[in-house]
């Protein structure tokens, strides 16, 4: 169970919490493949096959596994890789990554985001925390946040407890007092819960729990945690008051 009281500051996933991750890059890997039909058509072809695409990128793993934490690293490193292959102009790889992450920062949020930063934000300092690659200035939220961790800045991703320290430390207050929100069990709430948070779990999907340890509150939609959150943030300041 949550103890509201504690919580001074909260730490928000991204992708998959705020919008449907997939359908983004799905979106993103075709304009990719789009831009380098007429460039590079030996790499486009690449991209444009699922099985391609993943070999590509399983290989850019195993070779270069010092950039694993850096989505956008690897994204690179995997177009410069399949030019390569295909005997095409590596010097390529840069714009057409541009092109790649332009189209993966036009994120379609959930419906109940926007309300919900707003009246979250409004009580609490929110800090982003994040595997991915998205940036909060970009996908027009910036105004809700008062900073963000990723993992590609910070050389450590989730489960990690150093990148919820790192939120942490972003929001000025102790892990003890910061409520972790996100969508990955493992991830999210079992990297939290070993950092020292409270956490709730973003089970938009209603899927079943399978681990022992167990967040301290389930929602199913942003909208739930707002109930849940200013609730009981009036009736604490009520009793200040």
């Amino acid at each position: 169970m949550l103890d509201i009281q504690r919580i001074k500051a909260i730490t928000l996933d991204l992708d998959d919490t705020l919008w449907p991750i997939w359908p983004t890059i799905h979106r993103a890997e075709a304009a990719l493949v789009g831009w380098l039909v007429e460039r590079a058509p030996g790499a486009a072809a690449v991209f444009a096959d699922p099985q391609a695409r993943l070999a590509v990128r399983e290989h850019v793993a195993i070779t270069r596994p010092d950039i694993a934490h850096d989505l956008s690293a690897m994204r690179r490193e995997s177009i410069r890789a399949a030019l390569d292959r295909a005997q095409e102009d590596t010097t390529l790889a840069e714009p057409a990554f541009d092109i790649f992450f332009a189209e993966r920062m036009r994120v379609e949020l959930f419906a109940d985001v926007l309300p919900a930063l707003a009246a979250l934000a409004a009580r609490y300092p929110i800090v982003a925390v994040s595997n991915g690659n998205a940036h909060v200035g970009r996908v027009g939220l910036g105004e809700f946040f008062v900073g963000s961790v990723s993992a590609s800045e910070l050389g450590v991703a989730k489960p990690d407890p150093r990148i919820f320290h790192a939120g942490a430390q972003t929001a000025g207050v102790a892990p003890s007092e910061v409520l972790h929100v996100g969508d990955d069990a493992a991830l999210d709430v079992l990297g939290a819960l070993g950092a020292g948070m409270q956490t709730v779990w973003v089970n938009r999907q209603q899927h079943a729990w399978s681990h022992t340890e167990q967040p301290h509150h389930m929602v199913t939609s942003l909208e739930q945690l707002v109930s849940l959150m200013l609730c009981n943030y009036s009736a604490h300041a009520a009793k200040q008051g």
